[in-house]
C-alpha cells in the first residue's frame, strides 16, 4: 500500500512552509523599519531635544526585531524537521544560539530601556 503523504510530498509542504514563515518574519522586520524611519523623521523635523528622543522609537522598532527574530528561527526549525542530516543539526545549533543570543540582548535592551523611560517620566512628574 502507497502511502497516503509521501516524504518528497512532506518535504514541499514543509518548503512552502518555511517560505512563508520566513516571508512573514521578513515582513515584520520590515513593517517595523518603516516605522521607525517615520517616527524618526518625525523626531528630527520636531527638532526634539535630550537623548531619550529616539528612545521610544528604538523600543518599538526592537521589538519588531526580536518577533521577525523568532519567525526566522522558526522557519529554521521546520526546515530541519523532516529527516535532518547532522550537518543541518550542526546548522541549526549555531543558526538558533545566534539568533537566540541576538534576542535575549535585544530583549535587555528593551528592557532596560522602557525602565529608563519609567523613570524619566517618574522624575518629569515629580514622582520620587
Amino acid at each position: 500500500m502507497e502511502d497516503v503523504l509521501s516524504e518528497e510530498t512532506l518535504r514541499d509542504i514543509v518548503d512552502v512552509a518555511v517560505r512563508l514563515v520566513e516571508l512573514g518574519g521578513a515582513a515584520v522586520i520590515a513593517v517595523g523599519a518603516s516605522i521607525a524611519f517615520v517616527r524618526v523623521g518625525i523626531v528630527l523635523a520636531r527638532r526634539d531635544s535630550g537623548p531619550a528622543r529616539f528612545t521610544p522609537v528604538r523600543l518599538d522598532l526592537g521589538r519588531f526585531l526580536a518577533l521577525g527574530l523568532e519567525f526566522q528561527l522558526a522557519g529554521d526549525i521546520l526546515r530541519t524537521a523532516i529527516a535532518p542530516s547532522f550537518q543541518q543539526i550542526g546548522q541549526l545549533a549555531a543558526i538558533a544560539a545566534i539568533r537566540t543570543a541576538l534576542n535575549w540582548f535585544l530583549r535587555l535592551e528593551i528592557r532596560q530601556e522602557r525602565d529608563e523611560l519609567a523613570e524619566g517620566a517618574r522624575g518629569a512628574a515629580g514622582v520620587p
